[in-house]
């Protein structure tokens, strides 16, 4: 009877024992609490915290597993993305937080988080929605070729495009398909399209953001302003490098908007070859364009100048000394790390290298300077000295002599005739032998014949003069010669 009673127990033992089990291995998981109250995730910050409550303790098995998972953008969990697992039996303190990184696609404003556990299996309320992006691109991008304008004709429109890959500093967000934009045309800030592109007819401002939501983003691109055009209107032209450019470093390009055809021009004269959007060049000059859009034309011009650095001189063009007299010139400059170079009738001054020079001889003068640093450029400045001695140094006699002693004593050694018939009034001046030999025939005489005042081989020959005026006035006569 004993025996039958011992059978009788353990088969009690078994059954209740799987019993005890399913009652007391059960926990309850809290809602989530967040660290946060948006995600603004990017490649170089993606760690997130969560916070979440779970009883009792005891319940846990040894193997359990902690997981978190997010939902889609619209706070649905019918196919979640798990963002953290915990190694078994690592948790076994409530409450517990756990930190993860949401995936690269991740973008909207209704996610939420919900916290499960293997073993036992259990699974959270789901935390409040919060807006999560994973800014993939978080730089400045460039739209219609940072071309900063752009033209439609009357009654057409305009289409602006992000560009793949843009220019060589153009981090193009089209390189990331996730990726969803919103366009603006300012002052609005309502989004007026959300595409790769947008239509536009209407004149203004517009500029495109990637689409992070709520999130603070630098994936922004350049504003260009879109106008109207009809047959005689006027578009702009904008030089890369700005305008004064350093012409010296490298060339600038100019830049017009976008239409179906163009022809530029430099100084009114059409460039042959130069029917792009852009024209390359190292020369300044007076620059347009010519924008045909099919049905309108518009034009644009520009007066690109090359750079040049601040300076003076402190004389005018024409300056004036006395024979014993300097003339100091002084060039003041902005240049950084200047050079000059002086020069007197074409020919380079050797030794003068300085602001200064000290000029005591006429002559047309010139300095040039030449900043050596940054952008290499030069500038000239051109003057002329000219002598203050009387501008007729012949003395002024009453009469034409017809006598000359060429003896070397200071007195009548030269035919020395009046200032009306000398050098500076284009007189003609002529002088026969009395052997019909032509011994002088000049129109800028110098008071200065006989120049070899003791070669007569006659004594006292005689000369004849015929001196004939700007105005055909003549005067003849006869000049003897006295030793």
């Amino acid at each position: 009877m004993t025996i039958i009673i011992n059978k009788y127990y353990y088969f009690l033992l078994l059954l209740v024992f799987p019993l005890t089990n399913s009652v007391y291995a059960q926990i309850v998981i809290g809602t989530p609490t967040l660290s946060f109250s948006q995600i603004c995730a990017n490649p170089s910050f993606n760690t997130f915290s969560v916070t979440f409550p779970f009883s009792p303790v005891s319940g846990l098995n040894a193997t359990n597993q902690f997981i978190v998972e997010l939902s889609d953008p619209n706070g649905s969990f019918a196919i979640p993305t798990t963002v953290f697992t915990s190694i078994a039996g690592a948790i076994t303190v409530s409450p517990a937080t756990v930190t993860f990184s949401v995936p690269v696609t991740t973008a909207g404003e209704q996610y939420r988080l919900r916290v499960k556990s293997t073993s036992p299996s259990a699974t959270s309320p789901n935390s409040i929605a919060f807006a999560a992006y994973y800014k993939v691109q978080d730089t400045p991008f460039s739209i219609n070729n940072f071309i900063p304008t752009a033209t439609y004709c009357t009654g057409g429109s305009y289409v602006l495009n992000i560009d793949n890959p843009g220019a060589a500093t153009n981090d193009s967000p089209l390189k990331y398909p996730s990726l969803t934009y919103k366009w603006f045309k300012e002052p609005s800030l309502t989004p007026i399209a959300t595409g790769k592109s947008v239509t536009v007819n209407q004149p203004g401002k517009y500029y495109v953001e990637t689409n992070y939501g709520t999130c603070t983003s630098n994936s922004y691109s350049n504003r260009v302003t879109v106008s109207e055009s009809n047959s005689s209107a006027a578009t702009t032209i904008t030089s890369s490098l700005g305008n004064p450019f350093c012409s010296s470093a490298s060339a600038t390009t100019l830049i017009t908007v976008a239409g179906n055809s163009y022809q530029w021009s430099k100084d009114n004269v059409a460039i042959a070859g130069a029917t792009s959007q852009t024209y390359v060049t190292n020369q300044p000059g007076q620059y347009s364009v010519t924008v045909s859009f099919g049905s309108c034309v518009a034009n644009a011009s520009i007066n690109l100048q090359g750079y040049q650095f601040a300076s003076t001189i402190n004389v005018p063009d024409t300056n004036t000394i006395a024979p014993d007299e300097t003339l100091e010139v002084i060039v003041t400059t902005a240049a950084s790390s200047p050079e000059y170079k002086w020069y007197l009738n074409g020919t380079i001054i050797s030794g003068a290298t300085t602001s200064t020079y000290d000029i005591q001889t006429k002559g047309n003068y010139k300095v040039v300077i030449t900043q050596t640093t940054g952008c290499v450029a030069s500038k000239e400045y051109s003057f002329v000295v000219n002598s203050s001695i009387d501008p007729n140094p012949f003395p002024n006699v009453a009469n034409i002599p017809n006598l000359v002693s060429p003896n070397g004593d200071g007195i009548n050694d030269t035919w020395v005739i009046p200032q009306e018939y000398v050098s500076g009034t284009n007189t003609k001046v002529q002088l026969i032998s009395s052997l019909g030999e032509i011994v002088l025939d000049t129109n800028d005489y110098q008071n200065n014949w006989p120049e070899n005042g003791n070669d007569f081989k006659n004594i006292n020959p005689i000369y004849y003069y015929i001196i004939t005026t700007q105005d055909q006035k003549v005067n003849k006569g006869s000049i003897t010669i006295v030793k």
